[in-house]
């Protein structure tokens, strides 16, 4: 049986399990939780996380170092951020509309009075950019801060290039520890059933079925956003701009859209997105090795979606009218929050208090969040993929038609 197939039996599995006990023998589920589910989990995210800060590292400095030309680097991060723009717009442009069809915040009660949620202040946006040049690159490697590590990473890559010679032998030792590192995370893959199924029973069954079916509509409204971006926006620009088929790269990269919706997390997933990319889609090693990493941490459409349809839930639950300033504020805040990592509830929060509506409507949709979250994170990875697939191809015939030229 294929690994992804043990992945996906796993996730059903978990679903399964979590929605039973929930239902009926609750009181099973806390004993259950503590001594099987988290543990199970737990230790499956530990091994992933890990690798994530040695193989981001190898990985991108080896990507910048072979890409040799610091031109191709920068036409390379163009295409990159291009691509993570557009595709957010279209993100939160699909959740309003849908949202705005459906009108989920007008059907049914929903207990406003005791809905209540406590927000962090988001770092301005100057000190994000200032933070993202470390003062201490071990530290920032101990800390896992993923923005400083990629920027420390380009750098050393980009002095191994201009080296040239000199660094043959650092370059070696880092292909060798890349190597090494995907070895391992192939080896860690072997557990992923067990870990997936642990966090699925811990997820769905912490939430119960009750809570789900409150926010059923709502749940509807945003799984049918990110299903639509994923076919229509990733399949459809695979198809048009890297001329592959979109149900050949789905199938290609599913084993790790399975891990990303069982971690939650893709800087957790990342070491097994790029595996997957590189050996499913046929991603060129220096290509994957600097957008994927690059995705995982400021590509967030998932999260774009969520804070669109949210924003407009809670507006209906509360029976505020959105003006069209407004709308424009929602869009614009949400595709910069793909400049924000991790602080996707941060910002709802700051979208919330914009558009004059109280942050407390978070309080709404934040019990039934983590299963959300799931899905936004195999959609964030996905995007991440495709557009490591579209620059791969535009490269690739950027190469054929001067060797055409030449010849």
């Amino acid at each position: 049986m294929k690994l992804s197939t043990k992945i996906i039996i796993a996730l059903i599995a978990g679903a399964v399990v979590g929605v039973l006990i929930n239902a009926f023998a609750p009181s099973a589920f806390a004993p259950l939780d503590k001594y099987l589910f988290t543990p199970l989990g737990q230790i499956f995210l530990s091994l992933i996380k890990m690798f994530v800060v040695p193989i981001v590292f190898f990985s991108i400095t080896l990507g910048v170092a072979g890409l040799g030309d610091p031109k191709k680097l920068g036409r390379i991060g163009a295409k990159t951020v291009s691509y993570f723009l557009v595709t957010t717009t279209v993100a939160i442009i699909i959740g309003l509309i849908l949202e705005y069809a459906i009108k989920p915040g007008t059907f049914g009660s929903f207990d406003t009075k005791n809905a209540s949620f406590e927000a962090e202040k988001a770092p301005p946006v100057r000190e994000t950019f200032l933070n993202m040049i470390p003062v201490n690159p071990i530290q920032a490697m101990a800390e896992g801060n993923m923005l400083q590590l990629i920027v420390f990473s380009i750098f050393i890559g980009f002095g191994i290039t201009m080296l040239g010679s000199k660094t043959k032998g650092l370059y070696n030792l880092l292909e060798q520890g890349n190597e090494l590192m995907m070895y391992l995370v192939n080896l860690v893959m072997k557990f992923a059933p067990y870990g997936t199924f642990g966090l699925l029973a811990t997820a769905v069954g912490s939430q119960g079925w009750e809570a789900i079916k409150a926010m059923g509509l709502y749940m509807i409204v945003v799984v049918l956003a990110l299903f639509i971006h994923s076919i229509v926006t990733y399949g459809g620009s695979v198809a048009l701009m890297a001329r592959r088929n979109p149900i050949e790269f789905f199938k290609g990269f599913a084993p790790a859209m399975t891990v990303g919706f069982s971690t939650s997390s893709s800087n957790a997933t990342l070491p097994i997105s790029m595996n997957v990319a590189q050996k499913n889609l046929r991603v060129p090693e220096s290509i994957s090795s600097f957008v994927q990493p690059l995705g995982a941490t400021i590509n967030m459409d998932g999260t774009a979606i969520m804070q669109g349809v949210a924003t407009i839930f809670i507006a209906q639950v509360y029976g505020v009218d959105l003006s069209l300033g407004a709308l424009v504020t929602v869009v614009l805040a949400s595709i910069g929050t793909a400049g924000v990592p991790g602080v996707g509830l941060i910002m709802l929060a700051m979208v919330l208090s914009s558009v004059g509506l109280p942050v407390a409507g978070i309080g709404l949709i934040i019990g039934i969040d983590r299963l959300l979250d799931m899905l936004r994170t195999s959609v964030n990875i996905t995007g991440d993929a495709a557009c490591a697939v579209i620059v791969a191809e535009s490269e690739a015939k950027r190469i054929d038609k001067s060797v055409t030229q030449s010849a």
